[in-house]
């Protein structure tokens, strides 16, 4: 396969991802200010945080109101990872390889974009964000399923669940620093005791909350960071991207599992094995958001390493977020 063509099917897959996942930012939040509507200003400012964009954010908005936050995350075409820019961009990558994939995908994605520029343009009602939001999930949803129902198994499948899988995964820790910002905005709280009606907000947004009970029934802290870090069959569990990925990309390298050729499948390989043996106490007393962040740094070196090995040689858009 050509690396121009892997390249774009991988972006595809990532942006879809990234646009679901951003919609499920918002959706948390909505949920924990339900659950706690005293305060409800604190809830917003920790998302931006949770994001890494905090100074592009401070550039054009003068507080992180809910509208402003929503407005950036969701409709704002200047910021390069918002909802609409990210389905403009796989829109678009899809449009230059729609010989590599199937003509269902295209028209959903292609429907999923039209649908968010449409609610950009009205703007949301009050009373609506919420079915909005959760209305682009759903188009998610339905997107990869139709990937997953109609293209071969092969090396451009694989690209995309290569993609979707490592944007999951990165977007998972990031719904959980979200939390770690929000429940826990100062030193001295650390430890403190958890309302568990925000942490079931955190498993909805996830769509984990009926697993997860079906598992442990009762909320604790440590279950949820076992769940949604280290659980090998849940889909949006950190472990289970990772390990699912790393078969993708050994796929399609063609490299027996256990073994690597190259420095993606180094540093995939890597995180794979940390994460299998990693325990809920270890990551807990070394801080919820201290692993988060180190998850998330080595993501990124993982995402680096497949942009080195497969495309690299393009000339064109090296250096892509």
């Amino acid at each position: 396969m050509l690396s121009r063509v892997a390249d774009s099917i991988y972006w595809m897959a990532r942006y879809v991802e990234r646009a679901e996942n951003l919609a499920r930012f918002i959706d948390v939040t909505l949920n924990l200010i339900l659950d706690q509507p005293h305060g409800t200003a604190q809830q917003w400012e920790p998302l931006i945080s949770a994001t890494g964009d905090e100074q592009e954010f401070s550039k054009r908005y003068p507080a992180a109101t809910a509208d402003h936050v929503i407005r950036f995350l969701a409709f704002d075409r200047e910021y390069g990872s918002s909802i609409i820019s990210s389905l403009s961009a796989a829109r678009e990558n899809a449009r230059t390889v729609r010989e590599a994939i199937s003509s269902e995908a295209w028209e959903q994605l292609n429907e999923f974009y039209h649908f968010v520029r449409d609610g950009a343009g009205a703007g949301l009602r009050n009373d609506s964000p919420t079915e909005f939001f959760r209305s682009i999930k759903q188009q998610s949803h339905l997107f990869n399923g139709i990937v997953d129902a109609t293209m071969s198994r092969d090396q451009g499948w694989n690209f995309a669940n290569l993609g979707r899988l490592l944007e999951r995964a990165d977007k998972t820790s990031r719904i959980l620093d979200v939390k770690y910002f929000t429940l826990l905005p100062k030193v001295q709280d650390v430890g403190t005791t958890i309302d568990d009606l925000q942490w079931s907000a955190v498993l909805r947004s996830v769509s984990g909350f009926e697993m997860f009970r079906k598992r442990y029934h009762t909320i604790t802290v440590e279950r949820v960071i076992e769940f949604l870090i280290l659980d090998a069959k849940f889909p949006r569990a950190i472990r289970h991207c990772i390990s699912n990925a790393d078969i993708s990309l050994h796929e399609i390298s063609g490299s027996p599992m256990g073994a690597y050729r190259n420095i993606a499948e180094q540093r995939l390989g890597r995180l794979k094995a940390e994460l299998a043996y990693a325990d809920v106490r270890s990551i807990a007393q070394s801080g919820l958001h201290q692993f988060v962040d180190g998850l998330q740094s080595t993501l990124n070196e993982v995402g680096a390493g497949i942009h080195d090995t497969f495309f690299a040689m393009r000339p064109i858009d090296a250096a892509r977020v």
